[in-house]
């Protein structure tokens, strides 16, 4: 037997310490200047035994403190990690990069992930700031589809990010269980952390396949104006959208258009009109020279007296092409256009026509539509067997939003346009830039489907920043209704004079603070109601549901927002 055995030299055999021993790896004690790592190295020129100690020294197992050992070269855990430890390190360096790493003793490339993950912090922080004032520029083709790139990038750097950290850990120390545990974590994390990336590409693609389906290029249009970025509305003060609902039931030939409303925008501030026009409007004219206005010169179908109804001429310009020029598809509208855009005197920039079922869809996909209903409104059939939308503040589904629209059981036409302007309104309000990009696969979806414009591609990201100005500005409505405009037998100057009074007026400073607790007085000539300190007038139940006297009235006060 060995004798550096029997008296517990940590010496084997041939000589060596063996690691593990205590003492192995030992930095220079207190008090003994450049202490060998080996402390039975023997004096210069003096043969050593196994059992005798250095000089000053004890012997091993009497000094030797307990505690881990500390080796010359990278450093080691100050405890060996556990499976959940383990998992918990490469859980936090997926939120903050280069954690494991550090853990593990690989502070450079730890640092390194840090810093990385930093300057992507900041740049995004700045690229953030930068959008918030163009927000328009999102839109753009070349922007969304780095967006998808940079999305796809994203996922593949952080799967690598969290496997690289799991194998900087060394999983090999675990055992065996531990290890098939950790594995399994760690794989459903790599899952996990990349599919917000899957998803916003995802997202992001829909945007662009949406955009380029429902927009057409200027390319393909060949009856728009090519798009000037610097300025795209051409020096005009405002920019007029053509608001068209159309009803394309199964069961009828066509589309018939229900809701027609002009959407007046003044560029500068955001301030909108809502003009709205009732679909039984007669006998409507068309600007002089065009192919329509020679065929009508007295006024759409003047020699039927109970026809050439406003709805009627959508489906008219796309059964005749002949009579409108421009492209398949958008003569239509083009013709309603035409019509409309002269009964105002406004020249129509672009419409946007919506299937009223596929209105359904987008009011459920933001959610519902949150609404006063003034009065009870069945609904569903002749006699409103469906149900009946109850009175007061309400929270409507799109069905029920649809019909609150559409019902005529106990009202007309008029009392239905009053309601649909409330709908749009309430759309308009409450479709917010964060409710449509939570929502926008289901939006987009429900868009190619039902609905149709021809506003150019190119004029989207232009488009995107007015309507955000839209939304914190004053909306005002005007309905060309009785009392004050008769459909039957139109006053067409009656009716240019007050469009001009409503766009006059709609960037003029709000008077409500000076009319508070007074409401328009019907049927004053069309003019203003004067403030009075005494006396308020309010509507009678006798009196026609949506009197305007003439002049616009705030949404906000009128449906309740």
């Amino acid at each position: 037997m060995h004798l550096g055995q029997d008296s517990g030299d940590p010496a084997g055999e041939d000589g060596q310490r063996r690691p593990g021993q205590h003492g192995a790896g030992r930095e220079a004690q207190p008090g003994v200047p450049n202490a060998p790592d080996t402390p039975d190295a023997p004096p210069a020129g003096a043969p050593r035994t196994g059992l005798t100690p250095e000089p000053g020294r004890t012997s091993d197992t009497e000094t030797s403190p307990p505690g881990p050992a500390v080796s010359q070269g990278r450093p080691r855990f100050a405890k060996p990690l556990t499976t959940l430890s383990l998992i918990g390190w490469t859980l936090l360096s997926a939120i903050l990069p280069g954690a494991a790493h550090l853990r593990a003793g690989r502070r450079r490339t730890g640092y390194i992930l840090l810093g990385i993950f930093g300057v992507l912090l900041v740049t995004a922080l700045v690229v953030g700031l930068t959008l918030s004032d163009s927000a328009g520029v999102v839109t753009r083709d070349g922007t969304l589809l780095t967006g998808a790139i940079v999305a796809g990038a994203g996922a593949l750097c952080w799967f690598l990010l969290v496997l690289s950290s799991y194998i900087s850990l060394k999983p090999s120390r675990l055992t065996g269980k531990g290890q098939i545990i950790s594995g399994i974590a760690v794989g459903v994390l790599c899952v996990s952390v990349m599919a917000p990336f899957a998803l916003t590409a995802s997202t992001v693609l829909t945007v662009k396949e949406a955009a380029n389906t429902i927009f057409e290029s200027v390319e393909d249009n060949p009856t728009v104006a090519p798009i000037e970025h610097k300025d795209p509305w051409g020096g005009r003060e405002r920019v007029n959208f053509l608001l068209i609902g159309g009803d394309g039931a199964g069961n009828r030939e066509g589309v018939r258009t229900d809701s027609m409303t002009v959407a007046s925008v003044h560029i500068a501030t955001g301030n909108t009109v809502m003009f709205s026009l009732p679909r039984n409007l007669q006998h409507v004219r068309f600007p002089p020279g065009s192919p329509l206005g020679k065929r009508f010169p007295d006024g759409f179908m003047r020699e039927l007296p109970n026809g050439g109804l406003l709805n009627e001429v959508l489906q008219y310009g796309e059964d005749h092409p002949e009579t409108v020029p421009g492209k398949d598809g958008h003569r239509g509208p083009k013709a309603l256009m035409d019509a409309i855009g002269y009964t105002l005197n406004l020249k129509i920039d672009y419409y946007a026509l919506v299937n009223m079922y596929g209105f359904a869809h987008l009011v459920d996909a933001i959610g519902g539509l949150k609404i006063r209903v003034d009065n009870d409104v069945k609904w569903g059939g002749l006699y409103g067997t469906a149900g009946t939308i109850k009175a007061g503040y309400r929270t409507l589904s799109g069905e029920e939003a649809l019909w609150y629209g559409r019902s005529r059981v106990g009202s007309d036409d008029f009392s239905r346009m009053a309601r649909q302007r409330c709908v749009i309104g309430a759309f308009t309000k409450q479709a917010t830039p964060q409710a449509v990009l939570t929502n926008f696969v289901k939006i987009a979806n429900v868009a190619k489907r039902m609905a149709k414009t021809d506003i150019p591609r190119e004029m989207l990201e232009h488009l995107t920043d007015l309507s955000l100005k839209v939304k914190d500005a004053r909306i005002t409505s005007l309905q060309f209704v009785p009392p004050e405009f008769y459909s039957g037998s139109p006053d067409w100057q009656k009716i240019r004079v007050a469009t001009v009074r409503a766009l006059r007026q709609s960037v003029q400073p709000s008077r409500r603070a000076q009319a508070a607790g007074v409401t328009a007085s019907p049927g004053v000539n069309g003019a203003t109601p004067a403030p009075s300190p005494t006396k308020s007038v309010t509507a009678q139940p006798s009196q026609a549901p949506t009197p305007n006297g003439g002049s616009a009235q705030s949404l906000d006060e009128l449906c309740g927002f």
